[in-house]
């Protein structure tokens, strides 16, 4: 299972967040370029819906694939209680036939996004990685050269980090508290909930670029 939030965060203030970043995690930032092909089963299938993404790096000098299952948010009064969502979740590094794999499992093209941005990977208090992308759609099938921003302007920015059922509370606590640095610039919640760009984020942003460089915290 994994942790996550997700927040929105206007293309230019990007470059504060980024500072602000390396100097709260202090590694480098990794390019990223990222095909995501999402998949829904088929009514052959069963009644139970089925949704797997399907993601090329398109970083690597050979492109790399890994198939991602991502399940429900688990439930009770104490996954209610926290500002993280807590969600299963199963990947594995596959072969570039996978597409042709599923699709003779009877699964369909549901939607394709290509994401690029940088990423940031360390730990603090747990193996936590951050994402910021601008989010793109194909006006034709699989061209990525092409694509073109859904939301022009804006950034998505993801937080997640690996779970267990035995450890997810702690987890979900070093999450939340990673987020607060990052609160001047923006605001990070549970998937699906919208909180819009923050309005203090232009002085942050500001602040941040004058300095030229993030506190390491």
């Amino acid at each position: 299972m994994e942790c996550v939030v997700q927040g929105i965060i206007e293309t230019q203030h990007v470059e504060a967040l980024e500072i602000l970043l390396q100097g709260i995690c202090g590694v480098p930032r990794e390019r990223l370029r990222l095909h995501e092909i999402c998949l829904k089963s088929g009514p052959s299938l069963g009644a139970v819906a089925s949704e797997v993404r399907i993601l090329c790096d398109l970083e690597q000098a050979e492109p790399t694939w890994t198939v991602k299952h991502i399940g429900g948010a688990i439930r009770g009064a104490g996954a209610e209680q926290l500002s993280v969502l807590v969600r299963t979740m199963v990947e594995s590094k596959v072969s570039k036939n996978v597409l042709r794999l599923f699709y003779a499992l009877g699964y369909k093209l549901d939607h394709e996004l290509l994401r690029v941005g940088f990423a940031f990977r360390f730990y603090r208090g747990a193996h936590i990685t951050v994402t910021v992308s601008s989010v793109n759609k194909m006006l034709k099938l699989h061209s990525t050269d092409e694509a073109v921003p859904v939301t022009p302007g804006i950034q998505l920015v993801e937080v997640t980090a690996p779970a267990t059922s035995d450890n997810y509370s702690e987890v979900a606590g070093a999450v939340s508290t990673f987020c607060e640095y990052l609160a001047p610039l923006l605001h990070l919640s549970k998937p699906g909930i919208s909180t819009g760009v923050v309005p203090t984020a232009a002085a942050a942003a500001a602040s941040l670029l004058s300095d030229g460089a993030g506190t390491t915290m």
